[in-house]
């Protein structure tokens, strides 16, 4: 007997309630015996694909590109050409005959002790923010939370959270990227001792799992419909989220009409930056970080045509220089490149100043191993792409970047990247160099972000130094 087939042996249809409270499924994710729950009036039945104007639209991802319909015989509604979205049909398939099915009876009754417990305290920058967010919470406000890499957004949201499940309110924590998922759920559930916390991702075993706090990727949220009070929407310009509009749909469709809207993120777009600068945005920044010493400042250094020497296997001089010192000062180090191409030509060439000197890109089947490695001190330096720019924490580190002109170090990638520096309030100094064959825009916006963090900070009194 299936799970789904268990939750009808109920008789209070609390575990249906669970299952379909906020959600969007589909007929056949369902035992045929849930016809007597609809008779009753309890499921919500919603078109799974509409046409707009003749042209389809997929009320679950919002997806509306001609190119990513198609169609096919369907069995269910006897035509020959019953369309589907391909976009999300990973999910299932939603169809021109398909409903969407919700939850619209009795609401499901919570007891939440939303007592929290942590020892820690705030800085000034972090009780400012807080005390905004908690208000966002209240009165069902959207906010973005602009803090340097660093700045401890996570301990910010605490009372907010605390605040929105002691009104009954339920929350969720959406992130891009599973990895934040893994380490946000015990960090919450540590926090929130007495409530059930889910950890939503693919493959994950809590999906059916109806709790008053939810850490998921954005990805999960497109089984969500109307759900969450609070929606706290984490690295908001982080990829995939900054570039999928399914996405984005995603996050506002897992919303309850009434509710608040948190975004976290260190490096907004220029966009949100200038919606901010004039008013059109509610925000709040966190200039410094927890342990009130002022963010490093990137250093700009020309290093010439870097790849036409490394055609002949070398380095640049000035680089060369930058990687000999860290191995004799015994500080470990990681080296960005714009591409893996680039860094499997460089990885010999610097391997022979230490043979320990590794690499590591999304690709790599030994990431986390690596990344491990380099947290035990086993690995004087690492090679890297833009995997490492942010959620990992090296306590110690100095950080350049080769070939800082490259279109992929973006603003908001070459703020990140610095904000791997200083971190540790034991270590709270470090060295983060741009290694160009040319300044562009890009990194001239990303040094004065920073520095106008550093100003800011230092106006509020927020850096102790």
């Amino acid at each position: 007997m299936t799970y789904l087939e268990k939750i009808l042996e109920n008789p209070d249809y609390s575990e249906l309630q669970s299952l379909l409270i906020g959600k969007q499924l589909l007929l056949e994710d369902l035992p045929k015996e849930i016809q007597f729950y609809k008779d009753k009036g309890y499921l919500l039945f919603r078109k799974g694909l509409v046409f707009e104007k003749g042209k389809p639209f997929c009320v679950r991802c919002g997806n509306k590109d001609g190119s990513l319909f198609a169609s096919f015989p369907c069995a269910r509604c006897g035509s020959e050409n019953c369309a589907y979205c391909r976009k999300c049909i990973i999910m299932g398939r939603v169809s021109s005959c398909t409903s969407l099915i919700s939850w619209c009876g009795p609401p499901l009754a919570m007891n939440i002790d939303s007592a929290l417990e942590w020892s820690g305290s705030l800085s000034p920058g972090q009780k400012v923010a807080s005390s905004k967010v908690v208000e966002a919470v209240v009165s069902n406000k959207e906010i973005l939370v602009w803090a340097v890499c660093g700045a401890g957004k996570t301990e910010v949201l605490f009372e907010g959270i605390h605040k929105a499940l002691a009104s009954n309110k339920r929350v969720c924590i959406a992130t891009p990227r599973t990895d934040v998922v893994l380490e946000l759920a015990p960090r919450l559930q540590a926090v929130f001792p007495n409530i059930e916390v889910s950890a939503l991702y693919g493959g994950s075993e809590d999906r059916h799992k109806y709790s008053p706090l939810t850490i998921s990727t954005t990805h999960q949220l497109l089984r969500f419909y109307q759900a969450f009070d609070t929606l706290i929407l984490d690295e908001v310009d982080a990829f995939p989220y900054t570039v999928d509009a399914m996405l984005q749909y995603a996050v506002q469709q897992a919303r309850k009409k009434e509710s608040s809207m948190i975004y976290l993120t260190a490096t907004p777009n220029s966009k949100w930056q200038k919606e901010c600068q004039t008013g059109k945005r509610e925000y709040v920044t966190i200039p410094a970080r927890f342990h009130r010493y002022s963010l490093p400042v990137p250093k700009f250094v020309w290093c010439g045509n870097w790849q036409k020497l490394l055609k002949k296997k070398k380095l640049p001089q000035t680089v060369l220089s930058w990687l000999k010192e860290r191995l004799e000062q015994n500080k470990q180090a990681l080296l960005f490149m714009p591409n893996i191409l680039l860094m499997e030509k460089i990885l010999p060439i610097v391997q022979q100043l230490h043979p320990d000197i590794q690499s590591v890109h999304a690709e790599d089947p030994k990431r986390k191993e690596k990344v491990q490695t380099m947290r035990n001190k086993e690995i004087p330096l690492l090679l890297t792409t833009t995997i490492l720019e942010r959620g990992v924490t090296f306590p110690n580190i100095d950080v350049a970047v080769l070939g800082a002109e490259d279109r992929i170090f973006t603003e908001s990638a070459l703020v990140q990247i610095a904000g791997r520096v200083g971190r540790s309030a034991q270590h709270p100094k470090g060295d983060i160099t741009f290694f160009h064959y040319g300044k562009t825009v890009q990194m001239v916006k990303a040094r004065k972000q920073i520095m106008n963090m550093n100003e800011e900070a230092k106006k509020k009194g927020l850096i102790g130094e």
